[in-house]
């Protein structure tokens, strides 16, 4: 039985930002320049933390997502769970564009770019397995990052959770043939390790430990519950910007080896970011849901689940492959391109809200 009545702060209730949050584009660009800079000064240290997997999912890595995204399902009441159904509209639109726009817009901007406009810039033996690489990365939705993107919106937690299940479902039996259909291959080898893995990391477990500390806390009222939740607030922040740091110590000497290649990777990347985020946030306007959906809704449709694209482009062609460097770029704009989306929502919020139809 529920002991609340609300799955969250009132929805259309502004959160205060505190100091990560006012200046996040501050701390992210120290970030990457700290990991970078890190990753050159100890390769070994940063090595062997590397090494620190399971089914190549890293583990501080998914040790720090889960420091992100608990607060966020903290706020998750099950026994509300009947309220996502008010809104149907928004996961209709979050699976539109996940599954039928975004794999094959992604297949088209890789077609334009890699094969034509900056195939004289590129090594012609890679740009088949650059395309792949970001096929791959497009067919696999976001998962435990979506959580912190929807919190610095205010979103729906009840929602964000709803359409991350639902698309982690999809993706055990979509991924293959998609990935198949459009990349031509016909028997892709799925890594069902990464993939069970990483939704047993990042969903169940952060969820099941969320509801018990819930539940533990609410036995003691709900002001211990709000006292709690203001209290870790700042922890998702501070476990991103760590994150980030690991991400770029990992990466740093691609990105110092290959800069131009792996900007001319973002290309695509970006514009499919900002093309599918766009297309839900107003597919959901014009359908009428509320700004705490449609941005969980848009920010899913942007953001990849990386960690399946690299591991199914390692094992499809190779560790040095064109296809692994471009799943790897997925991972190093992810952050940064995803803190600008949210700074676009929360920014259109007066916008969005004008458009919806009366009741």
């Amino acid at each position: 039985m529920s002991t609340s009545t609300h799955a969250a702060p009132a929805p259309d209730t502004p959160l205060p930002m505190n100091l990560f949050e006012r200046y996040l584009t501050v701390w992210v660009f120290l970030c990457i320049v700290a990991g970078v800079l890190a990753g050159q000064a100890f390769p070994r240290a940063f090595e062997s933390v590397s090494r620190m997997e399971i089914a190549r999912v890293n583990l501080p890595v998914g040790l720090l997502i889960w420091v992100m995204i608990i607060p966020m399902l903290l706020k998750v009441d099950f026994g509300a769970l009947h309220q996502v159904r008010s809104h149907w509209r928004g996961i209709g639109v979050t699976l539109f564009v996940n599954w039928a726009v975004k794999p094959f817009s992604m297949a088209l901007l890789g077609w334009v770019f890699i094969r034509h406009v900056f195939a004289p810039y590129l090594p012609p033996e890679q740009l088949d397995s650059y395309v792949a690489g970001l096929i791959l990365l497009a067919a696999a939705p976001c998962t435990a990052m979506v959580f912190v993107w929807s919190r610095l919106t205010n979103g729906h937690p009840l929602f964000t959770l709803s359409q991350v299940a639902l698309n982690d479902t999809i993706m055990v039996f979509a991924f293959a043939p998609l990935v198949a259909l459009l990349l031509g291959l016909s028997a892709i080898v799925v890594p069902w390790d990464t993939l069970i893995t990483s939704v047993v990391l990042y969903i169940v477990i952060p969820v099941v430990l969320a509801q018990l500390w819930r539940k533990i806390l609410l036995a003691r009222g709900q002001a211990a519950l709000d006292a709690t939740l203001a209290a870790i607030g700042p922890w998702s922040i501070a476990a991103l910007l760590a994150t980030l740091v690991l991400l770029f110590a990992f990466q740093g000497e691609a990105i110092l080896e290959q800069p131009l290649v792996i900007a001319m990777l973002a290309v695509p990347i970006l514009i499919q970011v900002f093309f599918n985020s766009g297309l839900a946030y107003w597919l959901n306007r014009r359908l009428g849901e509320t700004h705490s959906v449609a941005c969980p809704s848009a920010l899913i449709g942007a953001s990849n689940f990386f960690e399946l694209a690299v591991a199914a482009a390692i094992s499809l062609f190779g560790l040095e492959s064109g296809a692994a460097l471009a799943t790897v770029v997925g991972v190093l704009i992810e952050v940064p391109v995803m803190l600008l989306v949210v700074r676009m929502v929360n920014g259109s919020k007066g916008w969005y809200e004008r458009g919806l139809p009366s009741d």
